[in-house]
């Protein structure tokens, strides 16, 4: 059996380490020892992509928000379902997540960072949200942490907070749509995307695409 290999390590905001391995080919990323994400257990993150962009037209002039890079599928899946008048902004808050799908994770999916439609932005995604223009985004897909459960920074809290929903409603074009990825279903937060004035529908996400059942769950909110 070939052995883990830790391939880089960095410290989070609030103090837990953040960890990435590889093994037999694949990667993962680990914090605190828990396993956050999976390089072979990709279906949610592409699915997160596809949705998102699914009523876009392909050659439309679109700008997308991303919260979270990881290890990149969801930004691979997006620029493979749109065209090259997309504009993608990229908000992740550990620089170190970008340079090591630069470095380590540039045969995966790091090469998309290239793109000319990606402008990255390595910040909290609730700093920069709150600072975007109003009515500036087609989509926003945000996978950021565990969904609306907390792991890693206790700022993400605040971006499904009641406030933080209606200020990410106020940044989508109408006729937009945002899109939450969640570990599981989570009543309160389908109850707050409702008050923050979003039509909701949840969407089933495999772990693996050959996988029998759903694990995870996708928030569709549209606009109206």
């Amino acid at each position: 059996m070939k052995p883990r290999v830790k391939l880089a390590e960095s410290t989070t905001t609030d103090g837990g380490a953040m960890t990435l391995y590889e093994h037999d080919g694949k990667y993962c990323i680990s914090y605190a020892g828990q396993e956050l994400m999976h390089s072979g257990a990709n279906a949610s993150e592409i699915l997160l992509g596809e949705i998102g962009v699914e009523l876009l037209e392909r050659d439309a002039e679109a700008r997308i928000l991303i919260g979270g890079l990881g290890l990149g599928f969801t930004l691979r899946s997006v620029l493979e379902n749109t065209g090259p008048n997309t504009v993608v902004e990229l908000v992740e808050l550990l620089p170190e997540i970008v340079s090591w799908n630069r470095e380590y994770l540039k045969s995966l999916n790091g090469e998309m960072l290239n793109d000319p439609r990606v402008e990255i932005h390595t910040t909290d995604v609730v700093a920069y949200v709150r600072k975007a223009e109003r009515a500036r985004y087609d989509v926003i897909l945000l996978d950021v942490d565990n969904g609306p459960v907390a792991m890693v920074s206790e700022t993400n809290v605040s971006l499904y907070s009641n406030s933080g929903l209606r200020w990410l409603r106020g940044s989508l074009k109408p006729e937009g749509r945002a899109v939450f990825w969640s570990a599981g279903p989570d009543l309160r937060f389908e109850d707050r995307l409702k008050r923050a004035g979003f039509r909701v529908s949840k969407v089933p996400a495999k772990v693996h695409a050959g996988s029998k059942r759903a694990a995870y769950l996708l928030y569709v909110a549209n606009y109206k």
